[in-house]
């Protein structure tokens, strides 16, 4: 199986287009009014349409509604559910029977303590996505620019699905593919001009950086002590 490379935060016909062009394997859209990236349902349908079958279409939420979710998919149709609130695993569990979609659960990570919660959500998500935990004082849980320190995956579990995210850019993918062995990256803010523009140039060196990065790759890099 190849490198998942996921593009998130896409906006504008321009982001996307040079996200597939890229070969983005998954391309995300955000339905959350604080992020500088959110996008009305409504305005999400062209851009969905002009993906047509050469990337997986994301739907990220916070916390949201089943009339939103309604909305995404009638709109969208998602072929993916990212849920990067604090929904539960019961909540997890009655979108995936509602809806028939799969769903990657965001598990924020900042401490070891913090990946106790694959246990509680495996068997109920399709798939994780291990990202930064934000400041407390954060209006938004992701899409800020900042990683963690990858070696808190070390001996993690959580299946072949997951996908590595937080402050990811074109300059470090690697780094944090040798160290955590990660089957994905996702990205957002590390491809950007500046908050919610997207930079094609930026885009097209993130995916060739971290395809170029997984050709070569042998193992994780050594645990610290």
């Amino acid at each position: 199986m190849g490198l998942i490379v996921k593009i998130c935060g896409l906006s504008a016909p321009e982001a996307l287009s040079a996200a597939l062009d890229a070969g983005a394997d998954m391309v995300g859209f955000v339905f959350f009014p604080p992020s500088p990236r959110n996008l009305a349902p409504a305005a999400a349908e062209g851009l969905g349409a002009s993906v047509k079958d050469r990337a997986l279409k994301v739907a990220l939420t916070v916390d949201a509604d089943d009339a939103l979710f309604e909305a995404i998919i009638e709109a969208l149709g998602p072929d993916l559910l990212q849920l990067h609130g604090h929904e539960s695993p019961e909540r997890v569990a009655a979108l995936r029977a509602r809806f028939g979609l799969p769903v990657m659960k965001a598990i924020p990570v900042e401490t070891r303590a913090d990946l106790d919660a694959v246990d509680r959500y495996r068997g109920v998500a399709d798939r994780f996505l291990f990202d930064a935990r934000a400041p407390r004082d954060a209006t938004r849980p992701g899409g800020l620019g900042k990683p963690f320190d990858w070696h808190l995956l070390d001996d993690v579990d959580a299946g072949a699905d997951y996908l590595l995210s937080g402050g990811l850019d074109a300059g470090n993918v690697a780094e944090a593919l040798a160290i955590t062995g990660a089957p994905g990256v996702d990205v957002s803010s590390g491809v950007e001009r500046r908050p919610g523009e997207k930079d094609p140039d930026k885009i097209a060196a993130f995916v060739k950086a971290a395809r170029e990065a997984w050709k070569t790759r042998t193992s994780p890099l050594p645990k610290r002590a």
